[in-house]
């Protein structure tokens, strides 16, 4: 596949790849940046897989919001990696997820999942409240120990107690289909989710854009996507 490396944006060892329609994670990037890159930017693609990142062994921050990662995601070992953020994908089962960064990500301490059916908030579906949202905070806390920043806010110490106490028990339900839904007369509605504002929307369009809410993350990709360092708060 041809390329055009101006569509690359390095910033020392910061690489961005975003809005290309990539299923894939192109050659030449691993070929490239691969043994250089902490951080990785492929928001805003098609991407469906990552096995192309086996080349990036120094990553350390990995942000692929809105792709068409599903279940069958699947990283290479990253120990350093300490940011993931997967906004805006197709996945659906939590558990699963969980267990796979268990093993492949063990630094990692930053992890965002907003806009997957897998992360229960309004956004993504009406019938759930913030009462689910905070189940599935504690059963992500149970998996994931060492995390310090879910979604859109810290992790507490009162949510790792919490967590290491009950966290087990919060398995999240899967969503029910829309044959389900009917039955029980719950609307569906068909307006594809979309968490950032209409004027970010635009894949050319790249600017962070921030607000303030209970739970809900409207940080785009890129500047937008940096979860919040301890020394900022």
């Amino acid at each position: 596949m041809a390329h055009n490396d101006s569509a690359v944006v390095v910033n020392e060892t910061q690489v961005s790849y975003i809005g290309h329609d990539c299923e894939v994670i192109p050659d030449f990037l691993a070929a490239k940046y691969g043994s250089t890159a902490k951080r990785l930017d492929l928001s805003f693609n098609q991407l469906r897989s990552l096995t192309g990142l086996k080349a990036f062994s120094q990553l350390e921050e990995l942000i692929v919001d809105n792709n068409l990662l599903g279940n069958d995601l699947r990283l290479p070992r990253l120990p350093q990696l300490h940011t993931l953020t997967l906004n805006k994908n197709q996945i659906t089962d939590i558990e699963d997820l969980l267990e796979h960064l268990q093993e492949v990500t063990p630094a990692l301490e930053y992890l965002s999942l907003l806009g997957n059916e897998a992360c229960p908030n309004q956004l993504v579906s009406l019938d759930k409240d913030e009462d689910d949202y905070q189940r599935y905070r504690y059963f992500v806390l149970h998996k994931l120990r060492n995390l310090k920043f879910l979604d859109s806010r810290k992790v507490t110490q009162k949510e790792q107690l919490e967590a290491e106490a009950r966290g087990e028990f919060m398995k999240v339900v899967k969503p029910k289909s829309e044959q389900d839904s009917r039955e029980i007369g719950t609307e569906v509605t068909c307006t594809p989710y979309t968490p950032l504002p209409k004027g970010s929307r635009d894949g050319k369009n790249h600017k962070g854009v921030f607000a303030k809410c209970r739970y809900v993350y409207y940080g785009k990709h890129s500047e937008g996507n940096r979860f919040i360092r301890n020394d900022q708060l």
